[in-house]
């Protein structure tokens, strides 16, 4: 610049703004939790009158430890869904709420009382229930904290809990309509059981994890089968008598990788289709349970598997002949413990042989031993047979030990009280394969690592048993049966899944149709002491099958209903308590009071009535708009919400189901503190801020598994980053836009008119995106437009006009656009970055009152549309991606310093030419001058692949450069301003 030019520099309007660049999330987002609070902003949005309602309905988080990332996920797409309602004109409720019942807090109320030497069973009841509810009251505190630190918008200071008064009345209450509707029953069947927590589990309760368990090949001798009719379907007498003889005193052969289930043993199946052999043993080798002419009954597709278990080599057995169905059909066995010393006729009794469906030929030998007492196929069988009293046996105790008098394995425990070195193994399985190679009765052992369930809270093993329950019956007539979905709980649940709810993914709605289809009676009872009670009494005389063994009373129930509503389910438990609520009308020596608790998913699945139904932020039909949680609650919550709200109302209690997948590390490993790959909630938000949380939430497709870990953090920060820097840009040059300055779209520029028809695209892909909580959609959408549109393209272009030109047509267009777009992302993106959408909006309109977030979505014309003019400018911005790589090269050679040193020549078709004739396409490439020619292009000009038919050759512009908006101009220092062009000098006035 010349000694006698003067500075420009405060003649341009520059972009003005004290929005950082540096965000500062974690230490700046407290303040607008903090400016929330202040406002009351959830009882604000309240306030709207006249939109219709959108309820998503909370499935509860335990009340039982700090979040992880499973909760941050959750918690943030309920936030973003909420909000985004909110946003599109509903009155979005979200209702906060904790599980508080069940076996995690009792398990740690206990655990205390261990390392104080203390009994629990020594501890009065209700005092033990305070403890618990003091705990969970501390928890939920926590975790309020920790859900509103990340953004969660709720009615946070009335949230709902299952251990309200309130809460246990209705729990309480839709259980006793299970009693008066005939549903309920008590029955004794296996059930899954975990010995630790001496208490039965429902399927939700359990996860699978790898174990590795002993597996044992076990022989029942075939008793003489001269009484058995076996040789009547023979036509031959001499063929009849050789069969049987050389059956008797073979051994059919079972496998099982649950020794401790032999003791219980009452049976063998086989299956009616499978093609047997008996085979026999020729030679053995040392160390070898098998003797020179055994003879074993085997499926032919398994017996070479089960010789080499026995460590028997080809050609040391053969197959002896074929072994009919029918043959089988005819045989009793006994039992490998039958007649052994000190045994005390325990196991003398035949054991039964017959066919069964559920028996393969694809592991094991083709013999299925049956112990009813501890598997459901097996115990399905014998209900179905009217045999249960036969075969039924009360060998394992609570605690997963032996009773005390079962010979040999009195006392014997199948698990730990604790792990060892993380084995949970006891003494039972080791004391019974020896006891079985003692008497002959094993062919084979080893150990196998399969996928076993486990107890999600203790991560103990769970085994099968027998015991009392109580059950909801699923094929039972509900009450008088009539309704327009169904007559049974199963019918109205899949009734409901095909024909009342929709689900996101489609294919959860598969998922839980199989689920329903293929389930059993619902086990409600759990033998604990923290939680609802079964409020119910069965009469002492009669029979669990008897009509009269339940009382269904509606005035008892009334009663029971009373006392919960004022003094909470401890009511139950106070002295006097059963003649209180059974009263004058029955004398309480002829009733047994029940004491089981229910299973907290009876809980939870009840939420609906005291929540949806019962709150003024409820829903006037007591049905969600949505039920959202992680794919695990197919089984769990969506699962016992359906079968209970079927139970009781009818139908679904929700009319969507949202389910997220799991959230992996970055190489798609499960999380585990052992592994140190555990990323933290609260981790996230002291590193990065809230914002970054919910971005990746948002970016990341949740119907699948989702990863995250320090490098994808980056990654999300680095688009954050990117984002921030466009909306700078907008707070920055809007500081000079006054409401004088609004420009009609009909007087824009295309340029700008080009930018409202994509606004006018994206309001379509916001509005339909976050209404099918498609979020990815949303933001990958949104900040395409920022980054690629706005920021690498129109603000790059419009830079000029909005620093350099004096009071134009064209620069007040533009400023108008920055306040359209302003208005448009500031809004569209605050369901997911909440943080700092608040904070541009208060930058631009600070106030004690307000907040983005009380303002929806803005209407966006339709006719701002023009797919006319799309199509046109698509071709302006192909052409100019050829002369952008073209200048490029002459920058990265040094060939010039910027693009306004450029006056290119641009080769195209006629076409394009006519198209690039109408723009000012120079203002467009950002260069001083530029000529378009249909010239053919030369050989050295620069073409790109991906754009056809163009070519780009690099000049010099001509002129000197204009010391105020630096283009290379002819007119430069021809005007009364020295050293600016033409529009500089009208601009300076």
């Amino acid at each position: 610049m010349c000694a006698d030019t003067p500075d420009y520099k405060d003649t341009l309007r520059l972009p003005k703004t004290d929005f950082p660049m540096r965000a500062g999330l974690p230490k700046r987002e407290p303040d607008w939790l903090a400016h929330w609070e202040r406002i009351g902003i959830y009882d604000r949005l309240r306030e709207k009158e006249g939109r219709p309602p959108f309820v998503l309905h909370d499935g509860p988080p335990y009340a039982n430890g700090h979040l992880h990332i499973g909760h941050g996920l959750n918690k943030t797409i309920k936030d973003i869904m909420v909000r985004s309602h909110q946003m599109l004109g509903h009155d979005a409720r979200y209702v906060p709420g904790w599980d508080c019942h069940g076996l995690p807090i009792e398990w740690k109320i206990e655990e205390s009382y261990r390392e104080k030497g203390q009994d629990k069973d020594q501890v009065d009841v209700i005092d033990f229930r305070q403890e618990c509810r003091r705990f969970a009251e501390g928890w939920i505190d926590t975790q309020r904290d920790e859900f509103k630190r990340l953004g969660i918008t709720g009615n946070w200071a009335d949230p709902y809990l299952t251990m309200d008064f309130h809460a246990e009345r209705v729990i309480a209450e839709e259980f006793m309509k299970f009693l008066m509707t005939g549903t309920l029953y008590q029955g004794s069947k296996p059930v899954m059981w975990s010995p630790v927590e001496k208490t039965a589990l429902a399927e939700a309760e359990v996860e699978y994890h790898d174990k590795e368990s002993f597996t044992v090949w076990v022989k029942f001798e075939i008793n003489d089968t001269s009484n058995t009719g076996v040789g009547d379907t023979l036509p031959d007498a001499d063929a009849d008598r050789e069969h049987k003889k050389s059956l008797i005193g073979a051994h059919v052969v079972i496998w099982t990788t649950t020794p401790w289930t032999i003791p219980s043993n009452k049976a063998v199946v086989f299956g009616a289709d499978i093609s047997y052999g008996l085979y026999e043993v020729t030679e053995t080798p040392a160390e070898c349970w098998a003797k020179v002419g055994d003879r074993y009954l085997l499926a032919d597709n398994l017996a070479a598997d089960v010789m080499a278990r026995a460590r028997l080599d080809d050609g040391m057995w053969r197959r002896v002949r074929d072994v009919t169905s029918e043959e089988l059909s005819g045989l009793t066995l006994k039992h490998p413990l039958a007649g052994a010393e000190g045994a005390n006729g325990e196991w003398d009794d035949l054991r039964d042989f017959r066919a069964a469906d559920f028996v393969t030929d694809e592991e094991g030998t083709g013999f299925v031993h049956c112990a009813p007492s501890h598997g459901m196929e097996e115990y399905e069988l014998y209900r179905e047979l009217g045999m249960l009293d036969q075969v039924i046996t009360y060998n394992v105790m609570d605690d997963g030990s032996f009773r005390a008098d079962l010979p040999f394995f009195g006392g014997k425990k199948i698990l730990r009280d604790k792990p060892k070195k993380g084995d949970w193994e006891g003494d039972a399985n080791a004391a019974i394969i020896a006891k079985l190679a003692e008497v002959g009765g094993l062919l084979a052992r080893g150990k196998i690592k399969h996928s076993y369930p486990h107890s999600w809270r203790s991560k103990a093993p769970v085994i099968y048993r027998n015991t009392p329950q109580w059950f909801a019956a699923i094929d039972r007539p509900v009450g008088d049966g009539q309704d327009a979905h169904g007559t049974t709980i199963r019918e109205r649940a899949l009734g409901s899944i095909n024909e009342l709810v929709s689900f996101t993914p489609a294919s959860g709605q598969n998922r839980l149709r199989s689920m329903m289809e293929a389930r059993p009676d619902w086990v409600l009872s759990r033998q604990r002491a923290w939680g609802v009670p079964l409020t119910c009494f069965t009469k002492r005389s009669a029979l669990p099958t008897d009509p009269d063994f339940l009382l269904r009373d509606e005035t008892v129930n009334a009663r029971i209903a009373e006392a919960f509503a004022a003094e909470g389910a401890d009511a139950w438990y106070r002295p006097g308590a059963k003649a209180r609520f059974l009263g004058n009308d029955y004398d309480p020596e002829d009733w047994e009071q029940v004491f089981d608790i229910l299973d907290v998913w009876f809980d939870s699945g009840s939420t609906h009535a005291f929540v949806l139904r019962d709150r003024a932020d409820g829903t006037p039909d007591g049905i969600a708009d949505v039920y959202m949680e992680g794919t695990d609650q197919h089984r769990g919550w969506f699962h016992s919400s359906l079968l209970q709200a079927c139970g009781t109302k009818g139908r679904a209690p929700y009319r969507n189901v949202v389910t997220h997948g799991f959230t992996l590390d970055e190489k798609g490993n499960k999380m585990s503190k052992s592994l140190g790959n555990v990323v933290a909630p609260d981790d996230v938000v002291k590193q990065y801020g809230a914002d970054i949380l919910r971005l990746w939430v948002a970016q990341t497709d949740y119907k699948a598994d989702q990863r995250i870990g320090p490098e994808i953090l980056k990654g999300v920060a680095d688009s954050y980053r990117r984002l921030r820097n466009t909306l700078r840009f907008l707070l920055g040059a809007l500081a000079h836009f006054e409401e004088a300055d609004r420009v009609e779209p009909a007087e824009m520029p295309e340029l700008e008119r080009w930018v409202l028809h994509r606004v006018a695209e994206l309001d379509g892909v916001v509005r339909e995106g976050y209404a099918r909580f498609d979020f990815q959609e949303v933001v990958q959408a949104l900040f395409n437009f920022a980054t690629g549109d706005l920021s690498a393209f129109y603000f790059d272009i419009r830079k000029d006009a909005l620093y350099c030109d004096g009071d134009s047509d064209r620069r007040r267009a533009a400023l108008t656009v920055l306040d359209i777009l302003f208005h448009r992302l500031t809004t569209w993106l605050a369901p997911v970055l909440v943080f700092t959408m608040e904070e541009v909006w208060l930058e631009r309109f600070p106030g004690a009152d307000s907040s983005v977030h009380l303002v929806d979505f803005p209407e966006t014309p339709a006719d701002w549309r023009d797919e006319e003019l799309a199509g046109k400018w698509a071709t302006v911005r192909q052409v100019r991606r050829a002369v952008t790589a073209a200048l490029e090269v002459q920058r990265r050679d040094k060939v010039i310093g910027a693009s306004l040193e450029a006056a290119p020549v641009v080769h195209v078709d006629a076409a394009a030419k006519a198209i690039l004739d109408t723009v000012n396409f120079e203002d467009i490439c950002i260069t001083s001058a530029i000529r378009v020619t249909t010239d053919p292009a030369p050989a050295e000009a620069l073409r790109l692949p991906e754009v056809d038919g163009v070519g780009v050759v690099f000049e010099r512009a001509e002129g000197d450069k204009c010391q105020r908006c630096w283009k290379f101009l002819p007119d430069v220092g021809r005007h009364a301003h020295p050293g600016v062009c033409g529009r500089c000098d009208a601009a300076l006035g």
